[in-house]
């Protein structure tokens, strides 16, 4: 989840024509909106409910304190030596190696992301229960202090991302002050503990706060309607969202600094609303229609049926909630566009390939013959050796 654009090269938009990059874009939309998005939330609502069910089901209080302890001990795990990961599990070394251990790494650090959700979530819950006024509260808070901080864009998640498997960057998790272990250990590790333990827990704020004032005035009588009109209202949201931003990334390429900032975090808020419903209304149809009566099957399916096709697909990591992105750092109007580049990415790096394949073809076109100085004819014998032969 989350997820920017800053680092994604231009030749995306100029390998190709408008029409066709349109086309693709809204292929990526689709493909983020209706396949990527439903495992993700699949898969997240299962290792949520397990957790439920299995680590003291009897306790609360105990059950969401352990979640929160391994959420935050598991994100500073993968964390802090994030380089080390990036040096010796990089394909060049063992591909086979890479390729196994990155997938156990998804798999661990996605079971770590949920609970590190799970915990602080259930203890507002538990601490400040769903009345309006609390609920309000709380979100104010992580609200306010996100935007102070320029950070509102980490309560951004699928179906407006979609992170990739790809080699690059793969270990990577961004902090808050982008300090580099390289330049002061202690100043590398306060930032990871800010990342975690400040941004992460605010982000859970919002999304708490904008989940449980759903659940207060959308149909709340009514879990099946409210959960049906939760999923409406999530993907008409996101559907206008994704038709405004050429609108928004116009917009934003003629505008700068504060206003930019103003009108990319409003741009945000819409996602946000778009989003929460999205995973809610997803979310709720699971628990009601998939085995209602038997959640711990339903939650064992949906687990390993999400998680491998994620796997399949190559965008297992848009499981993860990882790393701390900063509002409006890309330039222009790129601080609005949705990092859900998935055909997209496909079709540049063919492109890529290709062009590579003309270019090594035309460069030994013009190469001419005989030039190495190494090449050695040995289709006529030497003559010193012809002499001898005639001597005899």
């Amino acid at each position: 989840m989350r997820g920017s654009t800053a680092g994604l090269p231009d030749t995306l938009k100029s390998h190709h024509n408008a029409p066709y990059y349109a086309i693709l874009s809204i292929l990526d939309a689709i493909f983020s909106s209706l396949v990527v998005a439903p495992l993700v939330v699949g898969y997240w609502r299962s290792v949520w409910e397990l957790m439920g069910i299995y680590v003291y089901p009897e306790d609360i209080l105990i059950s969401s304190c352990i979640s929160t302890g391994i959420g935050i001990v598991g994100h500073l795990i993968f964390t802090l030596p994030q380089h080390a990961f990036e040096t010796y599990l990089h394909p060049d070394r063992n591909r086979i190696l890479f390729y196994v251990m990155s997938r156990v790494y998804t798999v661990c650090f996605a079971f770590i992301c949920v609970n590190g959700w799970r915990g602080p979530w259930q203890l507002l819950d538990i601490y400040t229960k769903n009345e309006l006024l609390t609920v309000v509260a709380a979100t104010a808070v992580g609200f306010v202090a996100l935007t102070a901080m320029r950070a509102l864009r980490n309560v951004s998640a699928t179906p407006f991302t979609v992170a990739t498997d790809s080699v690059k960057g793969y270990f990577e998790v961004l902090t808050m002050f982008r300090v580099a272990m390289s330049e002061r250990t202690s100043l590398y590790i306060l930032d990871c503990l800010f990342s975690v333990l400040v941004i992460g827990t605010l982000v859970v704020f919002v999304w708490r706060g904008a989940w449980a004032l759903i659940d207060i005035f959308l149909f709340p009588e009514n879990e099946t309607l409210s959960a049906w009109g939760s999923l409406i209202v999530g993907y008409s949201a996101v559907a206008i969202a994704f038709m405004l931003q050429p609108l928004m990334r116009w917009l934003c390429d003629r505008i700068t600094g504060f206003i930019r900032l103003l009108v990319a975090d409003i741009f945000l808020i819409l996602s946000l609303i778009g989003t929460v419903n999205v995973w809610r209304g997803i979310w709720n149809l699971l628990n009601i229609y998939l085995l209602p009566n038997n959640l711990e099957l339903s939650c064992w399916i949906t687990h390993w049926i999400c998680l491998i096709i994620l796997i399949l697909l190559g965008c297992s990591n848009s499981l993860l909630v990882r790393g701390v992105y900063i509002d409006a750092e890309e330039p222009a109007g790129k601080c609005v566009v949705f990092p859900c580049h998935y055909l997209r990415l496909i079709f540049q790096e063919q492109k890529l390939k290709k062009l590579r394949s003309e270019q090594n073809k035309t460069e030994l076109t013009n190469v001419k013959p005989f030039e190495n100085n190494h090449i050695i004819s040995v289709q006529n014998e030497p003559p010193a050796l012809n002499h001898k032969e005639g001597d005899a």
